[in-house]
């Protein structure tokens, strides 16, 4: 898929009104709402609803589990799924993915085994999965850093004449910080093979977006940066895959970097440890439950009879499988070597560093003063 001169032209401001591609009742819309981006063909979208189902599942029971304490923290992308599923699924493999805090569920999807996605959560490492071997890094919770780092390896990648697409997800509220306006400066002047995906769920924890910024659209920066930028539904996993396969097409052609902005709603709390009910109306949380994106690509798969029972049938007992791994993952007790804090700090062991660690073993081993 390729994008035509006019809609790639930087200097025009994005449609207002969130492209789309199939509406809320989960029929094909068609004209000025799809933006000139094609409805993907039915294999891809029952692909697309797989992973989602299987995503839904998985952030559920993982939700469940930090209740029961099992994890110790876990920031749910309950209702985002169209935005993430819709974006990586665009990324070929060899393509890197950065992602937030937030994203668990696109490191899933790109193949990441739960246990090692969830030991950061429940403390037993900073990231636990091989990062190269997944093309996915660590999932960054300080906000926007990890915008840089993507942009950093794409701009390494275009001097290497490596093919390859780096793909970041950032917040709302990480648009406000400096290190976002860094990344995005930096990919366009330089025309890295960037592709930015902001998934607007209207909230930087309790900050409503209308106190970040005052212009129409987060997409709307884009043009300030000379790079094209799109204002999409991000709860249409179709628009959102259709949208990014695009900029990610653009990106390795060599022609820069693309902003998309997935409007969708964060339907659970930030975190387990916060209260939605003190900065947002309920109201609101139930009519984006009604916009609910795998109810509204269902109904799209069911009418066109992709979807039948025994798919369906077959799609549950695979999300059931894999909430059961992770629940037995998280179920069984790791024992931890708090030695193990000073490994892989630095390829020569600095001197303070070996003394710190000689008397924690020595506090371990209950002689004060003494080795391990």
């Amino acid at each position: 898929m390729t994008l035509n001169v006019e809609r790639a032209d930087s200097r025009t401001l994005p449609s207002l009104k969130p492209l789309r591609l199939l509406d809320n009742a989960g029929h094909a819309v068609s004209g000025a709402e799809t933006g000139g981006f094609a409805l993907p063909d039915l294999e891809t979208l029952l692909g697309l609803y797989r992973r989602m189902v299987i995503a839904r599942r998985f952030d559920v029971q993982v939700t469940a589990l930090t209740r029961q304490g099992r994890l110790a923290t876990f920031p749910s992308a309950l209702g985002q799924e169209a935005c993430e599923i819709g974006a990586v699924s665009a990324l070929r493999r060899e393509d890197w993915l950065f992602p937030t805090y937030r994203d668990t569920i696109a490191l899933l999807t790109r193949g990441v085994d739960p246990a090692e996605l969830l030991a950061q959560f429940r403390g037993d490492w900073h990231s636990g999965f091989d990062q190269k071997a997944h093309r996915c890094a660590s999932q960054s919770t300080p906000l926007a850093t990890q915008a840089l780092h993507a942009v950093g390896l794409a701009h390494a990648a275009r001097l290497r004449r490596d093919p390859i697409v780096a793909l970041t997800f950032l917040g709302d509220g990480s648009t406000s910080e400096g290190d976002a306006h860094e990344a995005f400066n930096f990919a366009a002047v330089w025309q890295t093979p960037t592709v930015f995906v902001v998934q607007n769920n209207q909230f930087a924890i309790s900050v409503p977006l209308s106190k970040q910024t005052r212009a129409r659209t987060i997409a709307d920066k884009a043009v300030g940066y000379g790079m094209p930028g799109y204002h999409v539904d991000g709860n249409d996993v179709a628009a959102m895959y259709a949208v990014t396969s695009a900029a990610v097409d653009r990106a390795r052609a060599g022609d820069g970097p693309t902003l998309i902005e997935g409007l969708t709603y964060r339907i659970e709390a930030h975190t387990n440890s916060d209260d939605p009910t003190r900065y947002r109306d309920k109201r609101d949380v139930e009519h984006w439950k009604r916009r609910d994106p795998i109810e509204r690509l269902e109904r799209y798969l069911v009418s066109e009879g992709a979807l039948t029972e025994d798919v369906r049938a077959e799609i549950t007992a695979a999300a059931e499988e894999l909430a059961a791994t992770t629940r037995d993952a998280m179920n069984t007790e790791v024992e931890h070597d708090p030695l193990e804090l000073f490994r892989h700090v630095y390829g020569t062991p600095r001197a303070a560093l070996a003394e710190q660690r000689d008397a924690l073993a020595a506090e371990l081993a209950g002689r004060p003063g003494g080795a391990e």
